[in-house]
Parts: structure tokens; C-alpha cells; sequence
């Protein structure tokens, strides 16, 4: 768009470089009477013809103004008359302001593009669990890392972001991420969302799934499963069970009304994800008691050795790896994904909170307990400074924790579905729990389980663990 001067020959562009018409030539006097001159011409033709060139600028801009003006009430009476032919609310992109709108008043859904756009993606939470007194407020150091390109599952997908405004506040998020080892075993047309949060708001609901999903058409995705933030080997699912506690370390938490959102828009629940409860002061039963001493000749169970800690991460990789290759959704973790899980590890949790079992002296088994770090966190407000670092550091150091979790777990395939593989995990549990209660942990976590995981779940079952939170993921035709 250029402004134009109207003169008496007809309308002429303007200069593109405005200092060359508002230039000042000055010559200093150098007798009595010498006058000011501003481009070589006299002062009072000078201002004369500057007057008139900011007259016509003016009137110019102002006919501008009008014509954009007529053109945005003629875009709005194009856009009520669709709505009028088609009762769906359908996502538009809005060239002219580089923003996606809805039909729905006063929504547009941005993408996350900045600095500024993606802190306002990671504070939304705040905004929505402000009364939820189960709700731990993450780190935003840590989010802001997670989101950078630090992240070691970047190096294996695409993903885009998004915020949804209304009045100039931010109302919802989401994410759409495609992941390429996960289309490489589960098929080319896979794709996921997730980091879903909005109030109990189905147009809000509705603009962020339609922009996920048109994303994701983009990717040739035929399929939305999530939420994932961002895949299944970290936090995922919706809770849908379980909302009258808080959520333990690594999980995720969520309002009650967002899988019923979900379901309006028209995904259905597609698998369970299970979150065990365990008292440490749970009793062996005696035919799993009888079946460790016969088969616990022939296995050790040792804590991880900090001393080779980059050989025993990798056994701990290629375990998990071979031990969930079957399950629902697997995707591996990369050296580099795990060696960043590692880093946590190597940080928060003792070598005896690490329990590997070998078999004939070969590692066939492993489990990995973490103290709740959310018993902290939640009066953090996601901040570590000035004292947020100092009282995390004191807790690990004096071991306050009253709860802890085991967000990973594994045996070999071939003890899989076996009295050994049952030994193999009975075993690792039960080092763990003279772990956790040396260091006065009560209870703990076992997240997540599949839900048709049948093998594990009896065995939990048989050591009085119970189900206290349940996890769901959806799915949609696209």
C-alpha cells in the first residue's frame, strides 16, 4: 500500500524515504539580512508548500483509512451472512492481521511465534487453576526449557502452538505435534495434540481443536490422539479420575470439564492410562513369597552404580525399550531423550532409588522411584528464585518426602508373561520399598499402567496397590 499526493497533474506516489522531502538546509548568516533557507527556497515558500504536502498526506491517509474501514464492515457482513448458512464454527484466517478467527465473537486463536506469545502459553495455567487447590504450579524455568530447542524431541518432530484471546486475555492453549518415530511404527497419518488447558468454554474449546486439527491436515495426519505434552514417554493424558488429590511428580492435572469438552468436539476415549497407589508397609503375599525364594537364587538385585552412571543410563534405555516395544503408542526414547532423563536422576534421586535386577548376571529388570517433588513445588508458584532453590535443595538433602513415585519400570520380553518375569518384578518393588521407607516415604505412585496391561496390574493387585487416578487419551478422525 502506498499513499499517493494529489496535485493538479494528477496523483503521484510519494517519496519512499521521508527524510528526502522534510530535509533542512540551514546556512548560517553571513551578513545582515541573509535569510534561512530550507531546501534552497525561501523560509515562507517553504512552509507554504510543507503545509499543503501535510494537508494532502493527511487527506490522503484519511482516505486510506476509509477504504480499509469499508473493506473490514464488508468482511464482517460477509462473515455473519456464513454464519447464518452454516450453523458450524468454522476457523478463518484473517490475512490482514496474520491472526486465526473464529466465528464465535471476539476469539482468535494465535499462533505461538515469540518470546512474548510463548510466556503467555506457558503462564495461561495460572489463569485457569487459580482456585484449584490440587493444582502444583510447574517451574517456569523448567517449562521454558522444555519448550526451547534444548528439548531432545525436536530433533524428531514438527509442532506448532497456539493461544486463544478474547478480549485481549488469553483464554485457552493447545499444541499439535507430528513425531517421525512415531509414524515410523505406527503408520504415516499419525498425529497428536496436547498441552490443552481452557475454562469450561466450548467455543474456546472448539477454535483451539479446529486449529490443531487444520495443522495437522496440513501434516497429512488422518488421526488426532492426545493429549501428548509432547509424547507418550512424558506427561500424558486426561484425568478423568482421581481429581481430589494432587498430582504426583511428572503427572499431569487438569479441570474436570476438559474431557467432556473434548468429547463435544467429537473425539472419543481411545485408551486408559492408570495411576497405582502402594502403602509401604504392604505385606508379601505367600504363593508370590514362595515363588521369590524358588527363583531368587539365580537373581541380584543392586542399586545403580553412580561410579559407571553413563553405562548403567544405557542399560536402563534398553531395558525399557525392549520391555514396552509391544505396548499401545510405544516409541523409544533416544540416547538423547534419556540422557536428559538421566540429568533429573542424577540430581534428585539416590543411587538406592534406582534398583536393577540380573538375571544369571545379565540386567533383565529395572525400576526407578523418585521422591514427590511436588510436596515442594506447590509453594513454589513456579519460581526458584530467590529462596524456591534453597528450599528444594534442603528437602533432597534431608529427604523430607512423604510420597514418591515410579514413572518407569521394565522387564525383558523374554520373562514376560512367566513366574520369573513375576519374581523379576516382585523383587524390584519390594527393594524399593525398603528404599523409600529408609528414607521415610509412606506411599507411593505407580504411573502410568495401561489399562489392558493385565499381567502387571494382577501382581499389583496381589500387593494391595489400588487405582487412584485414571488418565485418558482421545481420538479423532480427521
Amino acid at each position: 500500500m502506498s499513499f499517493l499526493n494529489h496535485s493538479k497533474n494528477g496523483p503521484r506516489a510519494l517519496p519512499e524515504k521521508p527524510r528526502e522531502w522534510c530535509k533542512i538546509s540551514l546556512r548560517l548568516p553571513q551578513k545582515r539580512g541573509a535569510t534561512l533557507h530550507l531546501d534552497k527556497a525561501p523560509i515562507w515558500r517553504s512552509v507554504i508548500h510543507n503545509i499543503r504536502f501535510f494537508a494532502h498526506y493527511s487527506d490522503c491517509y484519511a482516505k486510506n483509512l476509509s477504504y480499509f474501514t469499508r473493506k473490514q464492515q464488508l468482511f464482517s457482513t460477509n462473515l455473519a451472512s456464513a454464519a447464518q448458512k452454516n450453523s458450524e464454527n468454522v476457523i478463518f484466517s484473517y490475512k490482514t492481521i496474520g491472526c486465526l478467527t473464529n466465528l464465535t465473537p471476539n476469539i482468535q486463536v494465535l499462533p505461538v511465534k515469540n518470546r512474548r506469545q510463548l510466556a503467555a502459553f506457558i503462564r495461561l495455567p495460572w489463569r485457569i487453576y487459580a482456585d484449584d487447590p490440587h493444582w502444583i504450579p510447574p517451574l517456569r524455568l523448567e517449562r521454558r526449557l522444555h519448550f526451547s530447542a534444548f528439548n531432545p524431541y525436536f530433533a524428531h518432530s514438527r509442532w506448532q502452538a497456539w493461544v486463544a484471546w478474547r478480549g485481549g486475555e488469553p483464554v485457552g492453549r493447545i499444541t499439535a505435534q507430528v513425531d517421525e518415530l512415531h509414524r515410523q511404527r505406527h503408520g504415516a497419518q499419525s498425529g497428536h495434540f496436547g498441552f490443552l488447558e481452557c475454562g469450561n468454554d466450548p467455543e474456546v474449546a472448539q477454535a483451539l481443536t479446529t486449529a490443531s486439527e487444520e495443522w495437522l491436515t496440513r501434516q497429512r495426519a488422518k488421526v488426532a490422539t492426545g493429549p501428548f505434552n509432547f509424547s507418550i514417554n512424558q506427561e500424558c493424558g486426561m484425568l478423568v479420575a482421581g481429581f481430589e488429590a494432587p498430582p504426583a511428580v511428572m503427572m499431569p492435572h487438569n479441570r474436570p470439564w476438559h474431557g467432556a469438552l473434548l468429547e463435544q468436539q467429537g473425539y472419543a476415549p481411545v485408551k486408559d492410562l492408570l495411576a497405582y497407589w502402594l502403602n509401604m508397609d504392604y505385606k508379601t503375599p505367600r504363593a508370590m513369597q514362595a515363588l521369590v525364594d524358588r527363583h531368587g537364587r539365580r537373581i541380584v538385585v543392586r542399586p545403580m552404580r553412580r561410579k559407571n552412571f553413563k553405562e548403567e543410563l544405557e542399560r536402563l534405555r534398553d531395558i525399557f525399550n525392549d520391555a514396552w516395544s509391544d505396548n499401545w503408542g510405544f516409541v523409544p526414547f533416544t540416547q538423547a531423550e534419556f540422557a536428559e532423563l538421566g540429568m533429573m536422576l542424577r540430581a534428585f534421586v539416590p543411587d538406592d532409588f534406582v534398583q536393577i535386577a540380573e538375571w544369571e548376571g545379565t540386567p533383565a529388570a529395572f525400576i526407578v522411584g523418585l521422591p514427590n517433588l511436588n510436596e515442594v513445588l506447590k509453594d513454589l508458584n513456579g519460581r526458584l528464585f530467590p529462596l524456591g532453590a534453597f528450599r528444594l535443595l534442603k528437602a533432597l538433602k534431608t529427604r523430607r518426602f512423604a510420597t514418591g513415585r515410579v514413572p518407569l519400570m521394565g522387564v525383558r520380553k523374554p520373562f514376560q508373561q512367566s513366574v520369573t518375569g513375576m519374581a523379576l518384578i516382585a523383587l524390584v518393588i519390594d527393594a524399593l520399598r525398603q528404599s523409600f521407607s529408609a528414607a521415610g516415604i509412606q506411599g507411593l505412585e505407580l504411573s502410568w499402567i495401561l489399562e489392558d496391561n493385565r499381567g502387571l496390574r494382577n501382581i499389583l493387585d496381589k500387593l494391595g496397590a489400588r487405582v487412584h487416578k485414571t488418565y485418558r487419551l482421545y481420538e479423532k478422525r480427521l
